[in-house]
């Protein structure tokens, strides 16, 4: 795995600059708005180019070179991170121009992860899977400790602009390490004379592929749905620990620090132990750890609930992820990977944009008003979750939280999950 470690590494660079970036941008928007909406929309604009590039993104990783791929959507990502320095150094930088920058970065993302999960089989032995999932969630959740910790701290001295600097500099590792580092490409199967009727094969393969395998297709229905229940709660996420707290970007910075621990001790686990043996049994366990966790945390008001609650709900996610990665990864062949990784994408990412919708006009129009003293919903909840500022989105949140729950029990009462 010493290639893809190297690989691995320049990445994680590069996550750790772009989560600042993120955590930034997010302070900056719910200081300029105070909505909710406003957030949940800069996370819908990410996912929206996405769903319907995915299809083209599968062909392009099976019959482009995935390193190369790669390399561009490191360029791409740090051409708009100048761009929004830019704009924001002349003052001239507008919510709008962050949506349209997240939704062409949202495109190149897309067939960077596509390219991305696809190399991990051609770099190492099925045996080894796991592990590198782990990594790959290792990274995320090792960024998440580092990112809004040093951002919250670094966003009142050097601000906005200092901060994509830095993001600025780790783009630069990220690429040169993707450089120097050998990323084998499969062998691409010889195509008739490309024609309409010919492309849409194409760009319908994976549905097809999927389908044709029940055991894929109850696994898809049981991600999706898993996400959409997830991102309405991630949507309301930051505005609710700002909301609840003052926009104290320290606490936030805080409580993400805590899901980055508990992310990394979960990605440390399972890349030291290589995970279940019945890879179903750790994704399924991984979700409902993750709903009971969430629903704990929704029902916090102060440090001492909101931390030990979100390491918790952080520590499964590594569990969950790797073990559906590594079922993706044995069951489908390399060679189809990228066009059949790109149908699953397509679906979970659909399902996340609709919660990601709906989140925000949910708890700025109903839930909000209704759990301020002498709302409607506060007479019944307000004596367990508060009323005021955030309250209504922790209702939310606890919603969405209880679905991560029953999804969890849903699919372990199909045959066809716990057989995958």
């Amino acid at each position: 795995m010493q290639k893809f470690i190297q690989l691995w590494l320049g990445q994680t660079a590069s996550m750790i600059g772009s989560a600042m970036s993120a955590f930034a941008l997010t302070i900056w928007i719910w200081e300029s708005t105070s909505q909710a909406t406003a957030l949940a929309l800069l996370m819908f604009f990410t996912q929206l180019p996405r769903i319907f590039l995915a299809p083209v993104a599968g062909i392009l990783v099976d019959r482009c070179n995935r390193k190369f791929l790669m390399g561009i959507g490191d360029a791409v990502s740090a051409l708009l991170t100048v761009t929004i320095l830019l704009l924001y150094i002349s003052q001239n930088l507008q919510i709008w121009h962050i949506y349209v920058a997240a939704a062409i970065n949202g495109i190149f993302d897309q067939i960077q992860q596509l390219a991305y999960s696809a190399a991990i089989a051609t770099m190492m032995p099925e045996n080894h899977y796991s592990r590198a999932s782990s990594l790959s969630f290792l990274a995320s959740y090792g960024a998440s400790i580092i990112a809004p910790t040093l951002a919250g701290i670094l966003y009142s001295a050097i601000g906005l602009s200092g901060i994509f600097t830095i993001d600025l500099a780790t783009f630069t590792i990220a690429i040169a390490t993707l450089v120097s580092v050998k990323i084998p490409q499969p062998a691409i199967a010889s195509n008739p004379q490309p024609t309409r009727f010919h492309l849409l094969q194409e760009l319908s393969f994976g549905f097809r592929y999927i389908i044709e395998r029940p055991s894929l297709l109850a696994l898809l229905v049981s991600v999706s749905l898993f996400w959409f229940a997830h991102d309405i709660g991630a949507a309301l996420y930051s505005p609710m620990i700002l909301a609840r707290t003052g926009n104290n970007a320290r606490i936030l910075g805080t409580i993400l620090s805590a899901a980055g621990a508990g992310g990394v001790l979960g990605a440390s686990i399972v890349s030291i132990w290589g995970g279940p043996k019945r890879r179903i049994r750790g994704f399924l366990l991984g979700m409902a750890g993750a709903g009971l966790s969430k629903i704990v945390f929704a029902f916090g008001q102060a440090l001492s609930i909101w931390i030990p609650a979100q390491f918790c709900s952080s520590f499964n996610f590594p569990i969950l992820g790797s073990s559906n990665e590594a079922i993706w990864l044995a069951k489908v062949a390399p060679e189809v990977q990228g066009r059949v990784f790109a149908t699953r994408a397509v679906i979970v990412q659909l399902a996340s944009a609709i919660g990601l919708l709906i989140a925000g006009p949910l708890a700025d129009r109903v839930f909000e008003p209704a759990m301020q003293p002498g709302g409607f919903l506060a007479a019944i909840f307000g004596g367990i979750l508060g009323t005021g500022a955030g309250a209504g989105m922790a209702l939310l949140y606890a919603i969405s939280a209880l679905g991560l729950l029953l999804v969890a029990v849903g699919a372990y009462a199909c045959r066809l999950r716990r057989d995958a």
